[in-house]
């Protein structure tokens, strides 16, 4: 997964205006999962954890939930030697690799739990992948990790699986996956950022709630800037908690990215480590109420090199229950106003209370 490498230029463009002495990395690059990985090996929550090896994804296994038409382009672009899919999001000499093994390695860890082997299971992977749709790339993404996962479930004999991203952006390709499905509840909680071109079609609003069987089982929870820590849990609370209650899901997937931290460069929403391990000690208290425990987590984004690492190892804390926080906040203090967001949070629950059939009279 290292290998994967993005280039460097302006951002994420992957463009050097000739007038820059230093170019930065690409925000999606290889040192963000180092730092991830030495953190939960030699920091204090390492020996809470065991290490397994994924293998890469079959072509077969990524037509559960990707078309064809779309891997055969994927496979294409690797043998040509690379291809700006779409903005931002290039597949260069490795990425396909890299990518084969993400998706695999979601697999792996969701086997591991379906096979008895464990109740909670992390694949820290990249790429990254809830942006990519069935059928094309988007934002950093080539294959959806956690929707493979999902649909191994559901073919596994899972009847209802529950997935909760709280990566900075909303989990398009995930929800676009299950649209048409009330087997799967997608719940994201996401900076209100809209849609950011074809590759990204979807809006995020609390409207795209899903059709045909799936209508009311996509929840869109769009949050104003700088939302922080009370922002993030009382969402958990009004919005994520009730719902998780009245579908009682057999598998839980928590989709994480630390971009919704308070020093990321892609987001704004002010996160600290301890609204990161609140939301995973939230978590993991309705998968041990509703799916036995059940509780797969896969890496999304969070490109501050320091502090994505540190939230990390925060939400591990949260997720394992662990009785007081193991690693101290380099940020210590950050201020919070969280009364806008308690107003927008109060009226997505109207709504969607009003709306969703199955949290009507909630």
């Amino acid at each position: 997964m290292l290998k994967h490498d993005t280039g460097i230029g302006v951002f994420d463009t992957g463009m050097d205006p000739g007038f820059l002495d230093v170019l930065e990395k690409h925000p999606e690059n290889s040192e963000r999962l180092r730092n991830m990985v030495s953190i939960l090996k030699r920091g204090p929550i390492s020996p809470y954890i065991s290490w397994h090896s994924g293998t890469p994804a079959l072509i077969s296994h990524l037509l559960s939930f990707h078309t064809p038409e779309y891997i055969n382009e994927l496979v294409q672009a690797d043998r040509d030697g690379g291809k700006e899919l779409c903005s931002g999001t290039f597949l260069n000499p490795g990425s396909w690799d890299a990518a084969l093994l993400a998706a695999g390695t979601a697999l792996s860890a969701m086997k591991h739990i379906l096979d008895g082997h464990g109740k909670i299971a992390y694949a820290l992977v990249r790429p990254p992948g809830h942006h990519a749709q069935p059928s094309q790339a988007d934002g950093y993404c080539f294959l959806n990790n956690a929707g493979l996962a999902v649909q191994l479930a559901l073919n596994s004999g899972c009847a209802k699986v529950a997935v909760i991203d709280i990566d900075v952006h909303y989990g398009n390709g995930t929800a676009e996956g299950f649209y048409h499905s009330d087997k799967v509840l997608t719940i994201s909680l996401h900076m209100n950022h809209g849609s950011w071109g074809p590759s990204h079609p979807q809006s995020g609003s609390v409207d795209e709630i899903g059709v045909g069987e799936g209508f009311g089982y996509n929840l869109n929870i769009p949050l104003p800037n700088g939302t922080g820590d009370r922002g993030y849990a009382y969402a958990m609370n009004q919005l994520v908690v009730p719902a998780i209650q009245k579908y009682e899901p057999e598998m839980m997937v928590l989709v994480v990215g630390q971009d919704s931290s308070a020093f990321d460069p892609n987001g704004r929403q002010c996160l600290t480590m301890e609204g990161y391990r609140e939301i995973g000690q939230i978590v993991r208290k309705l998968a041990d109420k509703y799916s036995d425990g059940r509780l797969l987590i896969v890496q999304e984004g969070g490109y501050q090199l320091t502090y994505s690492a540190y939230c990390l190892h925060a939400t591990l804390e949260g997720v394992l229950n662990l009785p007081s926080p193991l690693l101290s906040d380099p940020i210590a203090y950050y201020p919070e106003d969280e009364l806008m967001t308690t107003k927008v949070i109060d009226a997505i629950k109207k709504f969607q209370n009003s709306t969703a059939p199955f949290l009507k009279g909630g």
